[in-house]
């Protein structure tokens, strides 16, 4: 069996005079960060900006707040993310700015700079060999990332349509792979439409950024030879008529990112920081948000991000439905992140990626007031 790794957790709840963002950095110090040696070192924060139109991302007073702590420990900066495969406002470097400069994070509100990962279009990437790997040999990941010296990644923990959840290992997976990296994660699955369903309302050709599906008699029709599988059609169409016809491929999105994760981290200090906050049903990536699943529950922080995950799923799994949400009715559940997405299963990535010897599902959790 493996040895539990130490997971540190703080609560929402504030004494006068004691803030969020007091208790931020007091976590991540009890959890260890200081004893990282950030001296003149470049640090990468990888974040999640927010789609416009997504209210459900990290404020930027987070950021902020990690940046500070940087800074007090010798360290150089700077929040980054890597562009889009689909249509949006984050699919090239100068768009992707713009986003985060409207959602909040600037050089001014933030305290250091953003660089996107893999440059203008996308394309500025490293191969890094996956070792062990056995669906990725070389990860495609965006230049900033592997040129810092050190990464945290600061990751909102929310539901996802396709890999069940999203937390530290997508944050830094699928997050940090190129434009190119991305495709090769996403290019198992290809969904097919149920034409007694399909309406021909248009949503799945408009969110495509590589016009895989078409109307056709007024109904969808997705090209494979064009489609990358990304699945952003599947979360857009109202009527539930786009669906992948093999539920193994949202499995292997899950291992390719344990992996894309692998390589990353193996490459040099990490250093993870979740906020169960504002638990949306999907990803951020979306230009919306529904409301969340359950109440807000804490911040939680550990060098070990297979074990952060697995605590942060168990808060989830264990905190009562919100009726407001998309959930309804339903009362506490044993899974409530696979009843949210019934096609997905979120314990294969983290299973995967305890192989890899990325880390363990085994932790011991440290409260810190």
């Amino acid at each position: 069996m493996n040895r539990p790794s130490s997971v540190y957790y703080t609560s929402l709840r504030c004494r006068v005079g004691d803030s969020l963002l007091d208790k931020l950095k007091r976590l991540a110090t009890e959890a260890g960060i200081g004893t990282i040696d950030f001296e003149r070192k470049f640090c990468a924060i990888k974040i999640h900006f927010g789609e416009p139109g997504n209210l459900a991302f990290l404020r930027p007073n987070y950021a902020a707040a990690v940046v500070s702590l940087v800074k007090e420990l010798g360290g150089r900066p700077f929040l980054t993310d890597c562009n889009t495969l689909y249509v949006g406002g984050r699919k090239h470097a100068l768009d992707h700015i713009e986003s985060a400069y409207k959602n909040g994070f600037t050089p001014y509100t933030t305290g250091c700079h953003i660089i996107i990962a893999d440059g203008l279009k996308g394309s500025d990437e490293v191969e890094v060999p996956v070792r062990g790997g056995l669906y990725v040999e070389q990860a495609k990941i965006g230049r900033a990332l592997m040129d810092s010296d050190i990464i945290i990644t600061l990751t909102h923990f929310k539901g996802h349509e396709a890999t069940g959840f999203g937390g530290a290992l997508k944050n830094l997976g699928m997050g940090g792979g190129s434009r190119a990296g991305k495709m090769e994660m996403h290019c198992d699955g290809k969904p097919v439409v149920d034409s007694l369903l399909c309406i021909g309302c248009g949503n799945c050709v408009d969110i495509c950024a590589h016009d895989g599906p078409l109307i056709t008699d007024g109904i969808s029709y997705i090209d494979h030879a064009k489609c990358v599988g990304c699945g952003r059609c599947l979360a857009v169409c109202p009527t539930d008529a786009i669906a992948n016809p093999d539920d193994s491929s949202n499995d292997l999105l899950n291992c390719k990112i344990s992996e894309y994760a692998w390589a990353i981290a193996s490459a040099k200090p990490t250093f993870h920081i979740s906020l169960v906050i504002d638990v949306s049903p999907d990803c951020d990536c979306h230009s919306e948000n529904d409301s969340a699943i359950v109440s807000d529950i804490g911040f939680f922080a550990s060098f070990d991000s297979v074990a952060l995950d697995k605590a942060c799923i168990d808060a989830v799994n264990r905190a009562p439905i919100n009726r407001a949400s998309k959930m309804g009715a339903l009362t506490t559940l044993d899974d409530t992140l696979t009843t949210s997405h019934p096609t997905t299963n979120w314990k294969v990535g983290l299973e995967h990626a305890q192989k890899l010897g990325l880390g363990t599902m085994e932790y011991q959790l440290i409260e810190v007031l």
